[in-house]
């Protein structure tokens, strides 16, 4: 049975999703989108119901999911040991594109954890995605929508193929305004971890004169026998099924000649940015922008585009490290199965 369709794309008619919110209360699953990408939702405090997403995505159960609030009132409900650093942060960075892990109540079950005694909790800014949380009157437990392991959801049409029919409701707003998933964090002895980067960069929160430490994984692979505390970290993500190259440089001629001779003789797919879009020896280049909100705002997009062209390979331009480049060079390492080269 095909998913029912919900079309918001020039609408700002938000009672349209209240059959969504009621599907969400009867336990059912629905496609919907954050500011983000768009996510599999489920009620939070629904068991079978999170079960599903699993199924749904395909995705290994060890692998926490994110809970979605409306308002911080039903927050104290849900969590316990809230510090005066985590105020500060839901204060300056709520609602937004930052996920807080706390310490759970045993109201949330163990599924959405991962089996941990912490749950992922934030309080996204789309209006779209609030509204189902209020009407649905339950705290949304979402992941990424898409098949476990390929990239994530920024437009329906890229991911309706592969979910249709898996949800009750698909909720079409448009393209998602960011592109890469929330920055999560944990607090540790005062510092700032930073599990999985986003939008909120490491820059952002020292900003507010805390301390911040970037957890080894982001940039480096994980080891497949250690418990995480943040989705999208220890599996093969973001991937499409086509061999992918990373490639970075300060130098962008050393870089652009270090992509040219890796696709030498091959049937290459080059995703770069704008200004280099002629300097490649490919018949399939893609332009990923030229700045890092653009960049971030099409990167998965443009991967799931890639893999349609059945080449070889799909090389890519990688960024700075710094500020919103942390998340995409993340997301473009595991993307890359770390298939790396810094020249």
């Amino acid at each position: 049975m095909k998913s029912k369709y919900i079309d918001l794309k020039n609408d700002n008619d938000y009672t349209k999703i209240k059959p969504a919110a009621e599907s969400i209360k009867q336990g059912k699953l629905v496609l919907f989108p954050t500011e983000t990408v768009y996510g599999i939702g489920a009620n939070a405090l629904d068991e079978k119901a999170v079960k599903d997403i699993f199924i749904a995505k395909g995705r290994a159960q060890d692998n926490p999911l994110i809970v979605h609030i409306a308002n911080i009132e039903v927050l104290n409900n849900l969590v316990q040991n809230i510090g005066d650093i985590e105020e500060r942060l839901m204060k300056k960075f709520w609602p937004g594109p930052l996920t807080i892990v706390l310490d759970k109540k045993p109201i949330i079950p163990e599924i959405i954890t991962g089996g941990l005694n912490t749950v992922a909790i934030r309080m996204p800014s789309n209006v779209v995605a609030r509204k189902l949380i209020e009407y649905s009157g339950c705290p949304i437990a979402a992941p990424s929508a898409n098949v476990s392991g390929k990239p994530s959801g920024t437009l329906v049409e890229d991911i309706i193929d592969e979910l249709d029919g898996k949800v009750d409701y698909i909720i079409d707003s448009g393209k998602v305004d960011i592109g890469v998933e929330s920055t999560v964090i944990r607090v540790v002895d005062g510092v700032v971890h930073i599990l999985r980067p986003g939008k909120v960069t490491p820059e952002d929160i020292q900003n507010l004169g805390l301390e911040v430490f970037i957890e080894k994984q982001i940039l480096g692979e994980y080891n497949k026998n250690e418990k995480v505390m943040s989705p999208g970290i220890k599996y093969k993500h973001y991937a499409p099924t086509t061999k992918c190259i990373l490639v970075y440089s300060e130098d962008e001629e050393k870089m652009i000649g270090e992509i040219n001779r890796n696709i030498q003789g091959k049937n290459a797919v080059i995703i770069c940015k704008t200004s280099n879009l002629e300097k490649y020896n490919s018949n399939y280049k893609l332009d990923m922008g030229q700045t890092l909100e653009e960049i971030s705002n099409n990167i998965f997009s443009l991967l799931r585009k890639a893999d349609k062209y059945n080449a070889d390979i799909i090389a890519v331009e990688g960024v700075t490290k710094e500020g919103l480049g942390l998340a995409i060079m993340n997301r473009l390492l595991r993307a890359c199965s770390h298939n790396y080269i810094e020249c």
